[in-house]
């Protein structure tokens, strides 16, 4: 070994030496700074009472700094209109009886004591919405040498808020949270917000509504029990709903279904499903309204869905009726009377070319003529042989009796011709009839989806 290592192991032997000399030193300063603590505790509260206004002149109004920060919604009860929050609330004011030179207590400038030793404000939430008293939560309050308090405290609150569910469930909301002094006036105690808002820094996203901010503004109201005016601080929370859910389940399904009850016009007559498909979406409607209104708070607004879904229920009612007149026309026997003289004009002529409604082998645009039946003659007796006995053995009186009954025989067949022709005209009426108000409740029900669906956007 060489004359270097002999110094580095004088040198660790020195500072091991050191450190062992200023270890039972240690704990001496950190019992200084305790007991400096302690007789510094003494000393203020030697005197100290936390029942009384901590102000040098009782003259003098104490200014309370208060500072919100949400933290998280807990719930948000829309039927008892109630809602509960989990919030951090500071509280900063200047206590003119708790100060001290840190330069004689070895510079110690701040203690933290239990906030029941000195004295509080009584700042209450005054829309409170929950039974039970009010309890003061036991954390510490931070103490300055110049007299600055500063409490935390965490708390749970449930406020009442107006809950306007007209636009649910695309609906935005107000809730406001007022804090104020219980039993100081303005001259007493002045309460004043810090910023503009409260703090969002720490909020928990919440799923079925998203906070747009929540701003601070101060009030001085004079209530009629007594003359002193009283500052308060409204912080505002503003929240829109997140509407994914509900269009999911309760607007989607609505909206197709609402599609589907014009399609009862496009099925044949002859299926027999008409009025069954109109009465099962009825059905369907009904129960998706009973669901919604489980869900709803009583309210004199009706919400935007709801008035969606007694729009639809209203449509389907009516295109169900309707069905049914049209299953009327389309049954009319052959004994019915022809279409008058009007619908055949209007409807069966330009609105069929309009809807396209043609007989089988037609082309669209064109309606077919109305025939007219060619009654039969009977045969003309002058032309023939004199009416009398027939005196020869190939008369042609024979010949005539037979025509008579030939003639019959095309009547009937003309009569029933034309029976099943106005038969025909009834059953193409029926047709140009559902084809128009297919397109008609059709184009209702798009429209009043697309109204609905756009709130969404």
């Amino acid at each position: 070994m060489g004359p270097g290592s002999h110094h580095l192991s004088l040198g660790l032997s020195v500072s091991s030496l050191g450190l062992l000399l200023l270890l039972p030193l240690l704990p001496e300063c950190l019992g200084a700074e305790g007991r400096l603590a302690h007789k510094l505790f003494r000393d203020l509260f030697a005197n100290y009472t936390s029942a009384l206004r901590p102000v040098a002149d009782t003259d003098q109004a104490l200014n309370v700094t208060l500072e919100v920060t949400l933290s998280q919604i807990i719930d948000m009860d829309e039927r008892n209109q109630v809602l509960t929050l989990y919030l951090w609330i500071r509280q900063e004011w200047t206590d003119a009886y708790l100060r001290w030179d840190p330069d004689t207590y070895g510079g110690l400038d701040a203690i933290r004591i239990p906030s029941s030793l000195v004295w509080r404000p009584d700042i209450v939430l005054y829309n409170k919405a929950d039974a039970q008293a009010p309890a003061s939560a036991s954390t510490n309050v931070v103490l300055r040498h110049d007299g600055a308090v500063r409490w935390d405290a965490p708390a749970i609150t449930r406020s009442s808020c107006r809950v306007d569910v007209s636009a649910f469930p695309f609906d935005a909301q107000r809730c406001g949270l007022t804090f104020g002094s219980w039993t100081h006036g303005g001259h007493q105690l002045d309460v004043r917000p810090r910023g503009a808002a409260a703090s969002l820094a720490d909020f928990v996203e919440n799923v079925e509504w998203r906070v747009l901010g929540m701003p601070a503004r101060r009030r001085v109201l004079t209530y009629g029990c007594c003359s002193e005016p009283y500052p308060d601080v409204t912080f505002t929370l503003l929240l829109r709903r997140r509407a994914a859910a509900y269009v999911c389940n309760l607007l989607l399904p609505c909206v197709l279904i609402s599609l589907l009850a014009p399609l009862a016009f496009h099925l044949p007559a002859d299926s027999g499903e008409k009025v069954s498909l109109g009465v099962t979406v009825l059905l369907a409607l009904t129960v998706f309204q009973l669901i919604l209104a489980e869900s709803m708070p009583p309210a004199e607004s009706v919400p935007l869905i709801g008035k969606y879904y007694m729009a639809t229920m209203t449509m389907v009612t009516f295109s169900t009726a309707l069905t049914i007149l049209i299953m009327n026309l389309h049954y009319c026997g052959p004994s019915a009377r022809p279409v008058p003289a009007w619908a055949r004009a209007l409807l069966l002529g330009r609105l069929a070319r309009g809807l396209c409604v043609r007989e089988r082998g037609e082309p669209c645009g064109q309606s077919r003529p109305p025939e007219s039946s060619p009654s039969p003659q009977p045969p003309d007796r002058g032309t023939g042989p004199p009416a009398g006995p027939c005196r020869e053995p190939r008369c042609l009186c024979r010949q005539e009796a037979l025509l008579r009954h030939v003639a019959t025989i095309a009547n009937a067949f003309h009569s029933h011709r034309a029976a099943q022709r106005r038969h025909e005209d009834w059953k193409r009426l029926a047709r140009v009839m559902d084809r128009f108000f297919l397109g008609i409740f059709f184009s209702m029900a798009l429209v009043m989806s697309l109204l609905v669906l756009v709130q969404a956007l």
